[in-house]
């Protein structure tokens, strides 16, 4: 299946998305936070990225879900900073403490190209909210000197739609994280209330188009919505909520990987309730809420029988 960026990239569209994209970082409102920063200036706001990304690493990444690993790896590229800061991010030294490099658009390109040629299944870029527009111009170059892979966009769930329309016929997989059901939570843990309201929106508008996970012969992604749900201890993430608007909203046959590897990291250690890891039973009730709650498609590793 050819990347829809392919033919975008044929017409002109492409660069010119990413010249739209571009735009937002005048006064910058590429998230919903639209804190403003003209970052195109030297400026930054809370992801503290100002023209150029921060790049952290890139490798075939084996450790995520199965349709996008297959035989040989997701082409993983970890930008640095974050436009929501979770707090117990375990990720903390990248999103948080911004371990990484500034890096032109030509190089970014040279990345994406090295991963196609080591023979990588996708692009998967991880963080890539804050930085969205150095991305569109990367891939625009990397597409006229032959990428062909599909590129992943693997982000936190706090978008906004205006982007999400930019990046139309752009994005081939969608993989969001819906992490909290209650505004009071997603406050407490990243300083935005509006976080259920503006993941609720996004989730609508990748589906809207891209639809279901859509698998290659091999059992590899080519198209569609992968969600990631992370179990916290004590229900905090609110997950029946989340997996009942999934089912109901989006569509049963949303692929879902219910995850169970919270572990308390950065401000949130020794915090009476989410300084803890979660239960096997609250991991097992996890998935069964996601089953019971309609959905169709949970990754394998729902299985997983946890003991702690």
């Amino acid at each position: 299946m050819t990347p829809g960026y392919v033919e975008l990239q044929r017409t002109g569209e492409l660069e010119r998305r990413a010249e739209a994209l571009r735009e937002l970082l005048e006064a910058c409102a590429l998230c919903p936070r639209s804190c403003g920063a003209r970052r195109l200036a030297g400026e930054t706001g809370v992801c503290r990225t100002a023209r150029l990304p921060v790049f952290s690493s890139s490798f075939a990444h084996f450790g995520e879900e199965s349709p996008l690993v297959g035989h040989r790896g997701s082409g993983t590229i970890f930008f640095a900073h974050c436009n929501l800061l979770c707090a117990f991010c375990q990720n903390h030294d990248i999103s948080h403490e911004g371990a990484g490099e500034e890096i032109d658009i030509e190089r970014l390109a040279d990345v994406m190209i090295g991963l196609e040629k080591a023979g990588c299944h996708n692009i998967n870029v991880v963080t890539p909210t804050h930085v969205t527009a150095q991305i569109v111009e990367a891939l625009s170059l990397a597409a006229s000197r032959g990428l062909r892979l599909p590129l992943v966009y693997n982000c936190g769930g706090y978008e906004s739609v205006r982007t999400l329309k930019l990046l139309h016929g752009i994005v081939d997989i969608y993989m969001p994280d819906f992490k909290f059901w209650d505004a009071r939570v997603a406050r407490r843990f990243t300083g935005v209330k509006d976080y259920p309201l503006r993941a609720r929106e996004a989730l609508r508008e990748m589906h809207r188009q891209v639809g279901d996970l859509v698998v290659d012969d091999r059992g590899i992604a080519t198209r569609g919505i992968l969600l990631r749900h992370l179990v916290m201890p004590g229900g905090l993430a609110g997950t029946r909520q989340i997996m009942r608007f999934v089912a109901h909203e989006l569509s049963p046959g949303t692929y879902v990987n219910v995850m169970p590897q919270y572990h308390p990291c950065g401000s949130v250690v020794g915090e009476k309730d989410a300084g803890r890891r979660i239960t096997g039973d609250e991991y097992r009730e996890a998935v069964e809420a996601a089953l019971e709650e309609g959905i169709l498609r949970l990754d394998e590793r729902r299985r997983m029988m946890l003991f702690f």
